[in-house]
């Protein structure tokens, strides 16, 4: 992984434009089904973050970039099961990945509408519950008015620990900003926000009973 994201950081921290782009596409690709469950989108939002106390990039544009690509690819998915209906759950390439379509059926019949939010934070059904969310008849307006409260609670997520992270070390360990960025940066940046995420996971899963169930359980009415 870390000889795929240093070339790239290197890259992008002297093309401001391209960087933003950059988070775009992460974000949007992770929200993409069966391709978010390969981009690293997380990890190259995370380490991009790192960025922004030294000056490289906008604190906002960073969350409007990483914002607009979730909510572009949630969207799109939901869009393509809301026309294609059930026959897209299976329907290649859905049907390569038979266990993470049933258990993001059995999350969304479960949880609902809360799942659409739920789900957001939850690798790597992150990927498939909007699709299935269409597939399953949820009225658009109800899908929005979950999903892009989601998503920006999920952008503030990814990005600000990686910012607070690295203001802390030039604040406090005595680090001067300077142009680019170390490369053991990124990976703090990373650390920081896994840190975060594990915790919210933990927390979820104590609160409601491990997260994720199987399809035995499944409640008929969503």
């Amino acid at each position: 992984m870390a000889s795929f994201i240093d070339p790239l950081i290197a890259f992008v921290s002297a093309h401001a434009g391209l960087a933003y782009l950059t988070l775009f596409l992460a974000a949007l690709l992770e929200a993409v089904p069966v391709v978010g469950s390969v981009v690293p989108g997380s990890t190259i939002i995370l380490a991009l973050s790192a960025l922004v106390p030294g000056g490289e990039l906008q604190l906002e544009w960073v969350l409007a970039a990483a914002i607009a690509g979730a909510i572009l690819g949630d969207g799109s998915a939901f869009w393509i099961g809301h026309r294609a209906q059930r026959e897209i759950l299976s329907a290649w390439p859905m049907t390569n990945y038979p266990g993470v379509v049933a258990q993001s059926e059995a999350f969304f019949r479960r949880w609902g509408t809360l799942a659409v939010f739920f789900a957001r934070f939850v690798p790597p059904i992150r990927a498939f519950v909007p699709i299935t969310a269409g597939a399953l008849d949820m009225p658009p307006p109800r899908f929005y008015a979950v999903n892009i409260p989601a998503i920006l609670l999920w952008a503030a997520a990814h990005v600000l620990p990686g910012v607070l992270a690295i203001t802390a070390l030039h604040k406090y360990g005595g680090i001067p900003h300077h142009t680019g960025i170390g490369k053991h940066y990124w990976m703090l940046s990373v650390l920081a926000g896994a840190l975060i995420f594990a915790l919210g996971v933990w927390i979820f899963r104590r609160r409601h009973g491990g997260g994720v169930i199987e399809p035995a359980a499944v409640r008929k009415d969503p």
